[in-house]
């Protein structure tokens, strides 16, 4: 078996030059798999995971736009629509320079599975931007998501492909895209998740993603008779992910006591309070001001500026019992890993996607800390975009407390499935192959199910 993963995974490198985050994300759900296909030889006869690898549908296309300066701009669009065996493709659109085609395809691969692990009907699709929305004006953003939604909205709809909102790209941004969709198709409909509340959105979708990977980490303490009362966490971001993953760690009794933006971190030994965090919203979601400043307001925080010489991240460097790691990809390395390992944590729970590499997921596991991958622990962001779309759908919204309520039931089935399924493939406590191998299921019976297609 492992014959066919290493030349399954030797086929994806060459037909995917240059996608170093794709290999490591197929990599990393093949590995697993190896364990599914020794006792369903089906599933590798179909080749159902090569399929779910190749994208069913790749679009790439310009936009053009005015800055305020009125000077011709141009970006690269994308739209990876990775597979709808379960749904239609749901999956966030990211504005950011790092954006290209090889990130993309890795966020829509974990897209597939986490969405399978929501128990929703939702396919896996991602999208985006190499534009860049810090330090443009409102009206600069406004154009821009007009002209891509201008390209676009041929290819999404209510019932074929649900797009949201991911890093740089947030209500502000969501708000412009729905309008010009609107406008173009002359029609009101679900097309978009991340609404605004007067117009279709959903209470606790903002809070979804840092909730339910609070509540998924609760799960795993709970397997060790813990909770999360007076625990040291480190956070890194400072994004809606960060900021309500904090918000949820003071509920439940925990100390936070850092963040992040692409600046640097600040550490704050006393503890990221209640009136310290509305600083860092207003700060990051009113004033778009860096968190150095928070640091400035606050006396008890050290500011450690971004150092590219560095080989890991001080920011993992701190004497903690949890982590989250709520940024981007690959923000945790080997030695973040070991250093995170001395220091006492034996929580992770990964709130942005794919944030550590495999070298430290390796460690992690060898370890045998609770370790959340990314697929099942931020799950909740897309599966509160799962009810939004449901509400859009009946024309009905739900109460803040009802929607907290199912996201709490989703995360808590999540975690279930993780730990049964990572039994009943003999690796007890492993939530990277239950995780992988439980979305998977799903998906292969579907795509089994509906023929070659």
């Amino acid at each position: 078996m492992n014959d066919y993963v290493g030349s399954l995974l030797a086929e994806v490198k060459a037909k995917n030059s240059a996608e170093p985050e794709f290999h490591q994300a197929v990599r990393e759900v093949a590995e697993s798999l190896a364990l599914v296909f020794e006792r369903h030889p089906e599933y590798r006869q179909a080749k159902i995971l090569e399929r779910i690898i190749e994208p069913e549908r790749v679009l790439m296309f310009r936009i053009p736009w005015h800055d305020d300066q009125g000077r011709v701009q141009i970006n690269r669009g994308f739209r990876i629509q990775m597979n709808s065996a379960i749904g239609p493709y749901k999956g966030g659109l990211r504005f950011h320079p790092s954006v290209n085609l090889g990130i993309l395809k890795f966020l829509a691969f974990e897209q597939v599975f986490k969405n399978s692990l929501t128990t929703l009907p939702m396919g896996g699709g991602k999208g985006g931007s190499d534009f860049d929305p810090k330090g443009k004006s409102d009206n600069e953003v406004m154009r821009f998501c007009q002209s891509f939604m201008t390209e676009l909205f041929r290819h999404v709809g209510a019932d074929t492909d649900v797009p949201a909102g991911d890093i740089g790209v947030g209500g502000r941004e969501v708000g412009f895209l729905f309008g010009q969709y609107k406008r173009i198709t002359n029609a009101f409909t679900g097309v978009l998740t991340g609404k605004g509340l007067s117009w279709g959105g959903s209470l606790i979708r903002p809070e979804a993603t840092g909730y339910g990977c609070v509540y998924f980490a609760a799960e795993m303490l709970q397997t060790r008779k813990q909770t999360f009362a007076d625990k040291v966490c480190l956070v890194s971001g400072s994004g809606n992910v960060a900021q309500y993953t904090i918000e949820k760690l003071l509920d439940l009794g925990a100390k936070p006591v850092t963040l992040s933006d692409s600046s640097g971190y600040i550490y704050d030994e006393a503890g990221i309070d209640r009136e310290k965090l509305r600083f860092v919203m207003d700060l990051k979601n009113v004033r778009r001001g860096r968190i150095k400043e928070f640091a400035d307001k606050h006396k008890t925080a050290v500011y450690t500026p971004v150092d590219s010489k560095l080989d890991h991240n001080p920011l993992w460097n701190h004497k903690a019992q949890c982590a989250f790691p709520s940024a981007t990809q690959n923000e945790i390395n080997g030695k973040d890993a070991a250093n995170l390992l001395r220091n006492g944590v034996f929580v992770v729970g990964e709130g942005a996607n794919m944030p550590s590499t495999s070298e430290a997921v390796n460690q992690f596991i060898d370890a045998g800390i609770l370790y959340g991958p990314g697929k099942a622990a931020n799950a909740g962001g897309v599966a509160t975009s799962g009810l939004e779309m449901a509400q859009n759908s009946m024309r009905f919204a739900w109460t803040r407390e009802e929607v907290d309520n199912r996201l709490h039931i989703i995360m808590k089935s999540i975690h279930k499935a993780c730990v049964e399924t990572a039994e009943r493939f003999g690796t007890p406590g492993n939530y990277v192959n239950g995780a992988n191998i439980a979305g998977f299921l799903k998906v292969a019976d579907a795509m089994m199910d509906q023929g070659l297609v």
